[in-house]
């Protein structure tokens, strides 16, 4: 008899599929949008709109007839090359597209509550109100088959993980020198293994402190789908940490640039403090803000460092793995080696370096700011539907039952220790106590 883990686990299949679907429409979008700008360098991109300040502006700007007939435009072009990767994975198209017209709308709605002029100040994302948008209907409803079959966070996200390589510029990442490239090495890897030893403390299985472990050390959701990729973990475990990640980053958010004014910290500590600790660039931009310009480019360029490590903590985490799980098969006198580390590799990963490269020293500067917008939009957009779909999965029950709510005290602890660990490097890396403080300025 099947245990409910092994239940949970993709046949890899169907997880090859994903990943080649994530990237395959991930570069169509960028090829894309790069050749209408090689072809016409003057072409400006419209962007969808979901910034308002009061009634007038919500009807003007967001409801009118060429912003609602843009946003219908991308819902179907990513309902086509989405329903294309379903077809290809064995799902039923039918349902998902049905299911897809309702998580868009969803999507849409989390971004437009959260572009509100007094919600964006306090910095609270499109994710948290998706998140919470996607809970409240799977708790308080039963969902239709024909909408659990559209709930595809992990496709969603992967794509936009995909897009997101497009942002992540190694050149950025120098700017911020040696102490910037320090600081996201030592958080990432003591904070990853601080909470692989909280969570073992706490008898949270090994399977579960890994997604946990990755999301609280490199960057939330995104590092815990990677992780989970990489050991085929349960998809209720990774839907139990992706809901911890929002929930937990809510009140980061406000109390962390309260901190920073508060004890007057300098702008370029605080900024790299925040990138070391909140989980998505939107979030570290957001809080940021609230700080101060300088604040800003070292909080997005901190960020930045940590999304490079993506590719090289799925690489250890797939090796350590089969090293753990099939270095045991003595009776069978196998040892893992370079063919399973790279079974169990994410491949959409590949897919965010390759882009992230292309970036970096391919793509003319000129090029990368002209098509920036459009894609950190379109990026957007799969985000919002994988936050609306990560709650549609999750139950409160399910949260509270398993493991007796151990996994989301050792995330806690662990998470407290990642802000102080992360504030004491970032003080002696910026505020001038082991290098001088890197010109971002």
């Amino acid at each position: 008899m099947s245990t409910q883990n092994e239940t949970e686990k993709k046949p890899i299949k169907q997880r090859l599929t994903e990943d080649g679907s994530a990237i395959f429409i991930g570069g169509l979008i960028i090829a894309g949008i790069l050749i209408t700008a090689f072809l016409t360098p003057s072409f400006t991109f419209s962007l969808p709109v979901y910034q308002w300040a009061n009634g007038d502006d919500l009807f003007s700007k967001v409801f009118s007839a060429n912003n609602l007939l843009l946003l219908a435009g991308i819902g179907i072009v990513f309902a086509v090359f989405s329903a294309i990767a379903v077809q290809l994975s064995g799902g039923s198209v039918g349902n998902y597209l049905k299911g897809f017209g309702v998580v868009y709308i969803l999507a849409l709605i989390a971004l437009v509550i959260a572009g509100n002029k007094t919600i964006a100040y306090y910095g609270i994302e499109y994710v948290v109100f998706g998140l919470i948008i996607g809970l409240l209907l799977s708790n308080l409803a039963v969902l239709p088959a024909w909408l659990r079959e559209a709930a595809r966070s992990e496709f969603f996200i992967k794509t936009g993980l995909v897009i997101l390589g497009s942002s992540v510029l190694f050149t950025d990442i120098i700017k911020a020198g040696l102490p910037g490239i320090l600081q996201a090495v030592l958080v990432v890897a003591v904070v990853w293994f601080f909470s692989m030893w909280l969570s073992r403390k706490l008898k949270v299985d090994d399977e579960f402190g890994v997604i946990l472990a990755s999301a609280v050390s490199i960057c939330g959701v995104s590092a815990a789908i990677v992780a989970a990729g990489a050991i085929q973990g349960d998809k209720k475990k990774l839907s139990y940490v992706t809901t911890l990640v929002l929930l937990v980053a809510i009140p980061m958010l406000i109390l962390q640039p309260w901190l920073i004014r508060k004890f007057h910290i300098p702008e370029i500590v605080g900024g790299a403090w925040l990138g070391g600790t909140l989980d998505t660039t939107a979030s570290v931009t957001a809080a940021a803000q609230l700080v101060g310009p300088v604040a800003l480019k070292a909080g997005v360029i901190i960020k930045f460092s940590q999304n490079v490590l993506i590719g090289v903590a799925a690489f250890f985490i797939a090796g350590w793995w089969a090293l753990k799980k099939d270095g045991g098969k003595k009776e069978k006198n196998e040892k893992p080696g370079l063919a399973i580390v790279w079974e169990r590799f994410p491949k959409f990963v590949v897919g965010f370096i390759i882009v992230s490269l292309i970036f970096s020293f391919l793509i003319p500067s000129g090029t990368t700011k002209q098509v920036s917008g459009i894609l950190n939009s379109l990026r957007t957009v799969w985000f919002a539907l994988a936050f609306v779909s990560i709650g549609l999965e999750a139950k409160f029950s399910d949260l509270i039952k398993i493991q007796g709510g151990r996994p989301g005290i050792a995330f806690i602890g662990a998470q407290l220790f990642n802000i102080l660990w992360t504030l004491l490097w970032a003080y002696l890396l910026f505020g001038g106590v082991l290098f001088d403080a890197p010109d971002i300025s």
